[in-house]
């Protein structure tokens, strides 16, 4: 039983919430067994919680706070304990059931710790290092759920995570730009004579479309050093990493010359499952 007395409504609440917030991390779990299916769940509740934090709060302090009792809970010393938070009570279940270390889920707290503020992204070495805590800490604690882990699994997880991370990053700068926050690294932008203004400008320059290009590239190298590692990775550890069609997808899709970056480009729910379902009958994913 959870720690809020009512376990059902809280794995019930956690899907619910991934459903309407991560459709994507979502719908791949539908192609995982139950019983892990709701550790990943937990999991990605988890993770959408700590995102929302942003879009929850007008001034850094309070998603400091708010952020602060997530690395309190994990350590076990928040105060007033977590009755009646079922995200909560399901990670911590999950944290338990499948060992996943603290470290890892404390870092992608410590790493979301820049959205709070309007500070623009310095480098795509900065860049890399926020992904790889972020969406690669998610993989690789994914892959923990299904599998053992492993040092190569958690290699693996790095490429993937800055590989969709980085596909984040493009898909989501409408939405930051008017909100007058930048995650298009600042290097890349003045190396092809862009700046933060036009980005916020929200319509695509030359130079700023070169920096996208270049963004593009990169995410789809790690693409594929993750690619290739999967087919090394253990068969049941897989499933994990089977967003990583979506990416495909999207990455794909933004490399086209004539896509407008700054155009709403939201995949259809029927799309995202169907790519997702053709992907979990080839050989890699199936298991």
């Amino acid at each position: 039983m959870s720690a809020s007395g009512d376990g059902d409504a809280d794995m019930a609440f956690c899907a619910e919430l991934v459903r309407s917030h991560d459709f994507d991390r979502y719908a791949a779990t539908l192609f995982v067994e139950p019983p892990r299916r709701r550790a990943l769940l937990a999991l990605y509740a988890f993770n959408v919680e700590v995102v929302r934090v942003r879009d929850q709060v007008s001034q850094p302090l309070p998603g400091e706070i708010r952020l602060q009792w997530w690395s309190d809970t994990l350590a076990g010393t928040a105060h007033g304990g977590i009755e009646g938070n079922p995200v909560a009570a399901e990670l911590l279940r999950a944290t338990g059931q499948h060992g996943l270390p603290v470290a890892a889920l404390a870092q992608l707290i410590e790493a979301h710790l820049f959205d709070l503020y309007n500070d623009p992204m310095p480098t795509l070495t900065a860049l890399e290092a926020y992904a790889a805590d972020t969406d690669g800490a998610l993989f690789a604690l994914a892959a923990r759920i299904l599998d053992q882990g492993s040092e190569a699994v958690d290699h693996l997880a790095r490429h993937a995570g800055v590989a969709q991370g980085i596909a984040r990053a493009i898909a989501r700068l409408p939405i930051d730009a008017s909100r007058r926050q930048l995650f298009v690294p600042l290097d890349l932008l003045e190396r092809h004579g862009s700046n933060e203004a036009d980005a916020y400008a929200g319509k695509e320059t030359p130079a700023l479309r070169q920096t996208l290009n270049d963004l593009v590239d990169v995410a789809l190298k790690h693409l594929d050093a993750a690619q290739q590692l999967l087919s090394e990775a253990p068969p049941s550890a897989r499933r994990a990493f089977l967003p990583l069609v979506l990416v495909r997808r999207d990455l794909d899709r933004m490399a086209q010359a004539d896509s407008d970056l700054f155009a709403p480009q939201e995949r259809s729910r029927l799309a995202t499952l169907w790519t997702l379902w053709k992907a979990s009958r080839t050989r890699v994913f199936r298991m």
